[in-house]
């Protein structure tokens, strides 16, 4: 099988994340340039607000359609509409480290991903991470412990189903949900090196951005890769499924290290490609 060609639809950011698909746009942050932004099919891009004290990365999108922003090193939930960021959710008091990324889900419950030690990552860190659950009326509890740098997270369609990307675990964690929203550990499954931000599809597959082989990769639900997407010379970030149908891939890769990464420097770039499974669930 061929692979699928990338086209470029946005170029010469400097660290894009958490690509969520809503209203007919791509929504993401720039980490580094400290914004919130969209993109249009077409590649009319916008700028909706900045992040004057902390670095923004995981959102998500409340079933009201506000957009939920994550703010890593203060541990804050802002909600965005109308042009205006507002208090959402403070979780400084039960974060034990930096939190990273998150989702929402369909009832509107903020799955949200606490390393468990502060950024950057010290080199005898362990399996400290967890999840922590933000309910729609503002309860905040751990729902998942030892994980291994938690990373992208996502929930199926009948929210019966979350998926985290363990980065330094180099899997992907599966849980089942319960109704109350806890979570119940099922199984790992192999993925590629350093996964970052994920997406689900309706076979229940998931894509993987892979940090470690500059790449997008298609891992079926028992762990077998189906399909692969290589961006040479870049890092995989993350990835999210829309467009009309839900068959564009949205690409999100960078040029940079850990080390440059460190000292703020990386370009970013959002490629897209049609994939035969549509996207389903969140995001």
């Amino acid at each position: 099988m061929n692979e699928p060609q990338l086209r470029t639809l946005l170029d010469g950011g400097k660290y894009f994340e958490a690509p969520r698909w809503h209203q007919g746009r791509l929504w993401f942050v720039d980490c580094l340039a400290r914004t919130l932004l969209s993109i249009g099919p077409s590649g009319d891009r916008t700028e909706h607000a900045t992040f004057a004290d902390d670095i923004p990365c995981g959102t998500g999108i409340l079933p009201d359609g506000r957009l939920v922003v994550l703010t890593m090193f203060r541990k804050r939930l802002l909600a965005y509409a109308d042009g205006v960021l507002s208090p959402y959710a403070d979780l400084s008091g039960i974060a034990t480290g930096t939190i990273d990324d998150m989702i929402v889900d369909g009832p509107g419950r903020a799955y949200v991903g606490d390393l468990g030690f502060n950024l950057p990552p010290p080199p005898e860190r362990g399996a400290d991470g967890r999840i922590i659950l933000v309910t729609p009326d503002g309860e905040a509890r751990i729902v998942a412990e030892g994980l291994r740098f938690p990373n992208g997270i996502a929930v199926s369609a009948d929210h019966d189903r979350l998926v985290v990307a363990e980065m330094d675990g180099e899997c992907l964690a599966d849980y089942e949900i319960g109704s109350d929203g806890s979570l119940h550990f099922r199984r790992r499954l192999a993925c590629g090196k350093e996964p970052d931000g994920i997406c689900l599809d309706r076979d229940g597959a998931v894509w993987v951005a892979s940090y470690g082989e500059g790449a997008f990769i298609r891992i079926d639900r028992d762990g077998r890769e189906r399909q692969r997407i290589n961006v040479p010379g870049r890092r995989g970030i993350a990835c999210a499924l829309g467009g009309a149908e839900r068959r564009t891939l949205f690409g999100i890769s960078a040029a940079t290290s850990p080390e440059e990464l460190r000292q703020g420097r990386s370009s970013a770039r959002i490629d897209i490609v049609e994939v035969e499974t549509p996207g389903s669930g969140y995001p």
